[in-house]
């Protein structure tokens, strides 16, 4: 074991990265014509870095399994982006936005990075302003801005329910502007499959070409991996079914440490699981906690009765219904983070109180919005003693305005009206808050290899506040990586291009073609699903929400078994020189069983609860997370030795100078 350092700049917190972009040095304008750029994955992080790179001089090109870059899962974040920008008057700040990310996170994030997040915010908003992202306005035209869960402030800036979508339009403009140019090579269906390093620094990718099943290879200067988060590990999450670790898994198996894998986020508002069928879970965003409640019935036997059949929620008084989250969290109510409202809705449905026939759901209610809404519109509509019928009607416009295609998609898939009846929520897999480690240049632990948004572990430890994944994304693409990869390549001026002739391009190459080939001849009887599938249910039932030793171990030991058993018995039918997707989703499927071990053994090291970490031995007496920061304030970034189970472990020790380190309460 090491201790790993972060490169972080010296100086006040504020003025760290000011500091560090003056003394780092630069590429100049010639100079960067004749430098290329690898990215891989064109999602938010990796389509701001492409065209920011392009802008800049570089030569680009960028890598998307998909057939366009307006594919990528990004466009499924619905509720917003935060950003200081103090718009709403209520004493917002870069300092508190930087508070209370390194506060919902437990404290395991790292202080310097989460400042640059905080400070470079504002621009984020600026930058998509710019590019026409049609943000939300009020009457007056000023951005409009909503809450999010784990603050106290209005700072969240949104496009409906489809900001993700905008956002990454955004991204994918100025993209097809540098195509245009010339500056970006984009490579559309293809997969990268291994990393290619030569003289210990990372030079190239081997890609598979999924429409034609060859593979190619492509050198570079620099490789930037900015592939999306492993929550498909489990199977079942609410990320898009291709979502997958592959990239990340790659570079780690060539060196690149994987940092707080366990860090997982269980999003507490998804439409529960129906049945063995599903193959992936809808996110219903956190916005809708700005105005829905959230409760279960109080009484066991009211439960059953719904859960049954015999009752509807709408036939509860408001006596019998249990807020529990504003019973249990006063001071922020429904807008508490994610984790903590993630096992409150656990800990109601395990005692008894879930409302839906698997006993696997709680209620969202919009019933008390709409008749706020409706009251202050008749007032502002001068409308005098309005009906019950009138207040619901312009109470419905306004909830229709905020959430209109929110409300739309869960009818469509639960087929119920959740303007007259609560919406079902439960928590399910989302956001993945571990990743590939990097220092405070992004840069992984192989030279010249970096990593961005959520694919790296950086900015949010232990649990990620709502709306702060797009923040990162772009934070990462538009207003780091361009600074930081530049220090790096100042010292390839002259190196030229690099040969995808050299052996280490043959080596690799080899090494993908042996994995493929071995898929297509195993000639077994299994599916990949049938082994995805049975990793999802260990994951969930043993590292899921809660967690504890014994069922750790057993994790590691079913998982060792399944990987085993996929290697021998998996069937893989057509051939790898075609459009084959049962050979794409073995290849991530294999990666996952690997993921997985390492996942568990990453939770099981870890002694204590802290954020989406909750190891059932280590919670207080109210069911809270119970922190040990004298032996867990670190980083966990695992060293790969050939097998998951024997990973390194490396640590980077946190420490706090500018807030005080404190056991976290939202009471």
């Amino acid at each position: 074991m090491s201790k790993l350092a972060s490169k972080t700049p010296s100086g006040p917190l504020s003025e760290k990265w000011t500091n560090h972009k003056n003394e780092i040095d630069l590429v100049n304008p010639a100079n960067k014509r004749n430098i290329d750029v690898i990215v891989v994955g064109t999602g938010l992080a990796g389509g701001s870095a492409a065209a920011s790179l392009a802008e800049l001089g570089y030569n680009v090109k960028t890598f998307c399994y998909q057939d366009s870059p307006r594919r990528a899962h990004s466009i499924a974040a619905q509720g917003g982006i935060n950003a200081a920008k103090n718009y709403q008057g209520d004493g917002d700040s870069t300092y508190r936005l930087f508070y209370d990310t390194i506060k919902g996170g437990d404290y395991r994030s790292r202080e310097a990075n989460v400042y640059r997040l905080a400070e470079v915010s504002a621009n984020i908003i600026d930058q998509c302003v710019a590019q026409g992202v049609p943000f939300a306005r009020e009457y007056g035209g000023l951005l409009d801005n909503r809450s999010f869960g784990g603050v106290l402030v209005s700072r969240t800036f949104y496009a409906k329910g489809q900001t993700g979508q905008q956002l990454l339009l955004g991204a994918y403009a100025a993209m097809n502007r540098q195509i245009n140019r010339g500056k970006i090579k984009a490579y559309n269906r293809h997969e990268m499959l291994d990393l290619v390093i030569v003289d210990g620094k990372a030079r190239g990718i081997i890609a598979r070409d999924m429409v034609t099943g060859e593979l190619e290879r492509h050198s570079a200067h620099a490789v930037i991996i900015a592939s999306g988060g492993y929550g498909n590990v489990f199977y079942l999450s609410t990320n898009a079914m291709g979502s997958n670790v592959t990239a990340s898994w790659k570079i780690h198996k060539r060196g690149a440490y994987f940092a707080n894998p366990c860090y997982t986020q269980i999003h507490p508002t998804c439409i529960p699981v129906s049945g063995d069928h599903q193959s992936k879970l809808t996110l219903m965003s956190e916005s809708l906690r700005n105005d829905g409640r959230i409760w279960v019935p109080k009484s066991k036997e009211d439960a059953e009765a719904i859960r049954t059949g015999k009752k509807k929620p709408v036939d509860l008084s408001e006596d019998e219904r249990d807020y529990y989250l504003e019973r249990r969290y006063p001071s922020f109510g429904n807008l508490v983070p994610r984790d903590v409202a993630s096992r409150a809705a656990k800990e109601r449905c395990d005692a008894g109180y879930g409302v839906n026939k698997t006993g696997e759901a709680v209620f969202l209610d919009f019933a008390s919005a709409i008749e706020r809404y409706g009251k202050e519109a008749a007032a502002v509509e001068k409308i005098e003693n309005p009906s019950a019928e009138k207040i619901r009607e312009l109470g419905e416009k306004v909830i229709e305005n905020k959430y209109g295609n929110l409300f739309q998609m869960y009818e469509k898939i639960v087929d119920a009206n959740p303007y007259n009846t609560p919406m079902m929520i439960y928590p399910a897999v989302h956001y993945t808050m571990g990743g590939v480690w990097v220092d405070y240049n992004l840069q992984t632990t192989i030279p010249g290899c970096y990593c961005a948004g959520e694919a790296n572990f950086s900015d949010h430890g232990a649990n990620r506040l709502g709306a702060s994944a797009l923040m990162q994304g772009l934070a990462d693409g538009y207003f780091v990586l361009p600074y930081t990869i530049g220090d790096y390549l100042s010292n390839d001026i002259r190196t030229g291009p690099i040969d995808t002739n050299l052996p280490e391009f043959d080596e690799a190459e080899k090494n993908v073609r042996g994995q493929l080939d071995r898929l297509i001849n195993n000639k077994g009887t299994k599916s990949v699903d049938y082994f995805h599938k049975k990793l999802g249910k260990i994951m969930w039932n043993n590292v899921g929400m809660s967690r504890n030793a014994q069922g750790l171990q057993q994790a590691i030991t079913e998982i060792r078994a399944l990987r085993e058993d996929f290697w021998r018995d998996v069937r893989v039918p057509g051939t790898n020189e075609e459009v084959n997707p049962e050979l794409e989703k073995a290849m991530r499927v294999a990666d996952f069983l690997e993921l997985g071990e390492l996942f568990a053994k990453d939770a099981l090291h870890r002694n204590e609860s802290c954020g989406g970490h909750f190891r059932e031995e280590y919670q207080t007496q109210e069911g809270e997370a119970m922190r040990d920061d004298e032996n867990f304030m670190y980083v966990a970034a695992w060293e790969y030795t050939g097998d998951p189970g024997t990973a390194v472990l490396h640590k980077e020790e946190l420490s706090y100078e500018n807030i005080q380190v404190k056991t976290r309460s939202y009471k």
